[in-house]
């Protein structure tokens, strides 16, 4: 059983979707007949088909750009998905749970006067009703609930669904004006400079390397590993604390939450303010010196042994197979 619309807000650069905006169309697919993505500018058409809008709702930049706003304030992006749900009366709201997804499924419930839930896991349909799941208190529970009060508002991980495109390359296209909050244009852009990441992006690779207190300040075996294996490089507070590493490598309560299919931790102790923003990751590889590291606790495979002799290892072997 399926709920009969949802709207997804999706992000693109001009030529393609982040790959968070992929995988909540993906989501969005697997619990409505209908998905309706809105957006700014203009939009790759094909790509959002492919993953799963059936329509497209496309605001002006320009247009909002004029008013002295700045498409990336989270306010005018609400002020779209409220636009959309006067447009479109979906069953819910879609939207990547990232720093700025976060401020505007805030600002959207409170306009709605709905529920809203943020760095939801998945998402299903039971009894016609849309179950949330979620890991709470740094990871230690499971939960599912139920937004029960308008138009629910849920906020997915990214990684924590499986972009997966379809067939389709068409959808349809349709102008949609926003009103832009005057607390939008009350704060003015000074300058915007791209951060240019070496790798896949932290947040949404599969494959994530994380160096901790082990590495001793050597990060050069993490990135290495890393580019062998595909995946992003990230950190403890510790080692960023240290600057050792650029702090938005930073993994945990006070960094990023992620989700990769594969984790592996060198060096990595495991306390609590680390682990909750990684419980998620479908495997845990840990390699630490500290049998009763409470790294081992949650692992699925681990190695006891010091970093510098056990990841040279596996390095080897990888580029034996041909990585």
């Amino acid at each position: 059983m399926k709920v009969e619309t949802v709207l997804v807000l999706s992000r693109h650069n001009g030529q393609e979707l982040s790959e968070s905006s992929r995988e909540m169309l993906t989501a969005a697919r697997s619990v409505a007949e209908r998905v309706v993505s809105a957006t700014f500018g203009t939009p790759p058409v094909e790509e959002l088909a492919r993953y799963g809008a059936d329509e497209i709702l496309v605001a002006d930049t320009a247009a909002i750009e004029a008013t002295g706003a700045d498409t990336n304030h989270p306010a005018v992006w609400s002020a779209l998905a409220v636009a959309a749900v006067k447009a479109v009366n979906p069953r819910a709201v879609f939207l990547a749970s990232s720093y700025l997804g976060k401020e505007i499924a805030a600002q959207t419930a409170v306009t709605l006067d709905s529920g809203v839930i943020t760095d939801a896991d998945s998402v299903t349909v039971e009894n016609n009703q849309l179950n949330i799941a979620k890991a709470v208190f740094s990871g230690s529970w499971a939960t599912k609930g139920e937004i029960i009060r308008g138009v629910p508002v849920v906020a997915l991980r990214p990684t924590a669904v499986e972009a997966q495109a379809t067939d389709r390359t068409e959808a349809s296209v349709s102008h949609i004006e926003i009103e832009v909050p005057k607390r939008a244009i009350r704060t003015r852009l000074i300058s915007r400079t791209t951060r240019e990441n070496e790798g896949p992006n932290l947040s949404e690779s599969q494959v994530v390397v994380v160096g901790g207190r082990g590495t001793d300040g050597d990060f050069g075996p993490v990135q290495e590993l890393a580019d062998l294996l595909g995946g992003a490089v990230g950190a403890t507070r510790v080692a960023c604390d240290e600057g050792w590493i650029d702090r938005s490598a930073q993994i945990g309560q006070t960094g990023e939450t992620v989700a990769p299919k594969l984790y592996i931790g060198l060096g990595v102790s495991g306390a609590v303010h680390h682990t909750s923003g990684m419980l998620a990751s479908e495997t845990i590889v840990a390699v630490c010196d500290d049998s009763e590291a409470p790294i081992f606790e949650i692992a699925d495979f681990g190695v006891v042994g010091d970093i510098n002799d056990v990841v040279p290892q596996a390095i080897e072997e990888l580029r034996k197979a041909g990585r």
